[in-house]
Formats: C-alpha cells, sequence, structure tokens
C-alpha cells in the first residue's frame, strides 16, 4: 500500500516532461515547431502549455514588427528621422504562426485536467493580444500579392477570416470587420478558385455574400466555379442541389433563378423547367427572369406566338433589356411571316419593328443582342427591298 501511495505520489507531482522542457527552452519559433513535431507531451496540459510556448515566441517576433510599423508612424507625424524596414512577409507569417497555435492551445486547454475540471489557462490572453494584431494580415496579404504572388495572398486572407469565426475569438468585437470582411473574402475565394481549391472558395463566396456590396460578384463567380468544375453528371446533379439551396434563402435572385433554369434546360428535364418558372410566377407575377425564360421554352418548341406572348410581358417589366427586345421582335417577325392576312402581317411587322428599334436604341453596338438582321427582315418585309428606311437596316447589320 505504501509502495503505491509513493508512485501516485511522485506521479501527481511530477514535473514538465522532457519534451516540454526542450519546448519551453526554444528561442525561435522554428526550433520549438520543430520540437513538436516529434514531441512524446505527458498529456492535454502539456500540449496546451506547449502550444502557448509557439504563441509567446510568434508574437516575440509580431510585437518586433509592429513596434517598427509604430515608430515609422510616429515618425512620419512628427517628422523626424527616417522610415526603418521591417520584414512584412516575417510578421504576416508571424501572425498566422500565432493565430494557429493559440487555436491548438484552446483545444487543449478546454479539456478537462486531471481532477477532470475544465480550467481554460490561456485562451482570454492569447485571444486579446491576438484579435489586434490581425488586421495586419489584410494589408500584408494585398501588398505582397504583386511580389509574393496570389498564394501568400490567399494564406494571409485564409488565416484572417477562418479566424473571425474561431470560439477562441467569440467575445472580441467583430464590429469594425464588417466594413472590409465581404471585399476579403470575396478576393480570397477567387484565390482559392486559382489554387483548385474549391472547397475554401465556397466558403469565402459564401462569407462574401453576407455583404450587400459583394454579393452580386460573389454569387456570379460561385456559380462561374461550379459551372467550370462540372465534369460528371454527379457534379451536375449536386450543383442543381446547391442552387436549390440558394434559391430557397433568396428566391428573387434572378441570377440563381436563371442558373437553375439553365441546369434544367442542360439535363432536357422540362418538366422541371415549368414547375420551378410556373410556381415562381405564381410569387412573382412579374419576373421578368421567369417571363423571358417561359419565352425561350416557347421558342425551343417553334411556338411563337406563346412566345411572343411571353417576350411582351417580360419586356413590359422589364423594358431595358435588348435581349428581350431582340426576341420579342423576332417572333413577331415569324408570326408575320407565317400570316396571309395583309393587315395582320403589317401590324405584326410593326410591333417587331418597335421591338427591335428598342433593342438598337439600348445596345447600338450589339454587345449583348445581335439584333441586326433580324431587324433587317422585319422592314424588308414591311417596306419593301428598296425602301430607304430598309437600305439603312441593311447598312445595320454589318
Amino acid at each position: 500500500m505504501m509502495a503505491m501511495m509513493l508512485v501516485a505520489s511522485a506521479t501527481a507531482f511530477a514535473g514538465d516532461s522532457d519534451a516540454l522542457k526542450a519546448i519551453k527552452k526554444a528561442k525561435s519559433y522554428a526550433e520549438a515547431a520543430q520540437l513538436m513535431k516529434t514531441a512524446q507531451l505527458a498529456n492535454d496540459e502539456e500540449k496546451a502549455v506547449a502550444y502557448n510556448k509557439l504563441v509567446d515566441l510568434a508574437m516575440d517576433k509580431v510585437s518586433k514588427e509592429t513596434g517598427t510599423i509604430a515608430q515609422n508612424q510616429a515618425n512620419v507625424q512628427l517628422g523626424t528621422g527616417k522610415e526603418e524596414a521591417y520584414d512584412t512577409l516575417g510578421l504576416g507569417n508571424a501572425i498566422c504562426y500565432a493565430i494557429n497555435a493559440a487555436i491548438e492551445c484552446n483545444k487543449y486547454d478546454q479539456l478537462p485536467n486531471a481532477k477532470g475540471k475544465v480550467k481554460p489557462q490561456f485562451n482570454k490572453k492569447n485571444a486579446e493580444r491576438i484579435w489586434p494584431v490581425r488586421f495586419h494580415l489584410v494589408n500584408l496579404g494585398q501588398d505582397l500579392a504583386r511580389s509574393h504572388g496570389n498564394g501568400v495572398a490567399l494564406k494571409f486572407w485564409s488565416a484572417f477570416l477562418d479566424s473571425a469565426t474561431d470560439p477562441l475569438f467569440a467575445e472580441q468585437n467583430h464590429e469594425p470587420e464588417k466594413e472590409y470582411i465581404g471585399q476579403v473574402a470575396y478576393f480570397a475565394g477567387r484565390y482559392a478558385y486559382e489554387a483548385k481549391d474549391i472547397e475554401r472558395a465556397n466558403r469565402y463566396f459564401d462569407i462574401a455574400m453576407q455583404d450587400p456590396e459583394q454579393k452580386k460578384e460573389a454569387l456570379n463567380f460561385k456559380l462561374y466555379m461550379h459551372r467550370t468544375s462540372m465534369k460528371t453528371k454527379a457534379d451536375s446533379l449536386q450543383f442543381v442541389e446547391t442552387l436549390k439551396g440558394l434559391y430557397e434563402q433568396d428566391p428573387e435572385n434572378d441570377v440563381v433563378l436563371d442558373a437553375l433554369f439553365g441546369m434544367y434546360d442542360g439535363m432536357k428535364d422540362k418538366a422541371a423547367q415549368t414547375s420551378l418558372l410556373d410556381n415562381h410566377l405564381a410569387k412573382y407575377p412579374n419576373s421578368w427572369t421567369a417571363l423571358a425564360n417561359k419565352g425561350m421554352m416557347a421558342v425551343a418548341e417553334n411556338n411563337a406566338e406563346e412566345a411572343v406572348n411571353w417576350f411582351r410581358k417580360a419586356a413590359a417589366a422589364n423594358p431595358e433589356n435588348a435581349v428581350v427586345q431582340t426576341y420579342l421582335g423576332s417572333c413577331l417577325s415569324a408570326q408575320a411571316g407565317a400570316t396571309e392576312d395583309a393587315a395582320k402581317r403589317k401590324s405584326l411587322y410593326e410591333d417587331a419593328i418597335q421591338a427591335f428599334d428598342k433593342a438598337k436604341e439600348l445596345d447600338p453596338n450589339k454587345a449583348q443582342a445581335n439584333w441586326g438582321y433580324n431587324r433587317y427582315q422585319a422592314y424588308y418585309g414591311l417596306y419593301g427591298e428598296d425602301d430607304a428606311r430598309t437600305k439603312a437596316a441593311e447598312a445595320d447589320t454589318h
């Protein structure tokens, strides 16, 4: 019994393991990080202490470089002395190291100790000393992208964005970052896409979409990314599910509606297309995207009369869209060419010309819709080959 008590006592009051002692003696982050790779630490408490040592060493570098920045700013304000160079890449890396080590430290720091109680030692201090320097990662990423490539920017911005939602920093003031976090997330998403890290790009675009100023661009790039990444039928089906989710979140978003309609079109799922548009129009009868796509479905079925009906409604909902005006004019011309009623034909051509003229007004360089030849045909059908108006319309086909 006495022997067992002695063993228990020795265990309870044992000092640091040799591995932890070596880490605590390390003079640099690189040295400590190397020791951590092979360290056999005794328990979770030692792991928390070891990772906290990494934070200390990384923050030593951060403090040195930010001290130089602060002194430079003071010199500029006072108009004295020259600016001293500082290690921009080293500063960014050190902040990333500190963030990663602090998060790992917190994982072990939150676990029950030998007595079964949770008594974190490092979380508050680490959160409070790291949070104020994170913002440097934004400017450093932008500046170093020019000299070191987009990979460095992605590394720094990823650390900035990912740490913002980590439990370690939950009690810090996130309000000031809302002003620019959407923009950082948008460009981080683009750089992640360049790096073929689709999962990370998706995550950052989702963050950017929470910012009203970045929402449209982030969504457009997110959809583009998915389209270009599709290789199999399973990819297409997954993208459809992604679009359904986005549509449920924001049913009035025309970009999402049009993308989902396009996916169903590519999959030749007419029933899904019809259901999507009909249900949407039941809720939003003036949705020009839904109305225009109903017109496109009628065009695909060679039903010019039905197409005209939908395109008229779409043009009324959004008179400033050259593509809809061009399709409306083309379908009206097709109707005119198919009727033997002279008066009706004349009226249809007049309406067609009105639509084409509107398309020309909206898009004179044909950047969005190539209205030129169809417009000429409508003038030809109404006025004949030799009329000056027809000749002018023919000149617009070039």
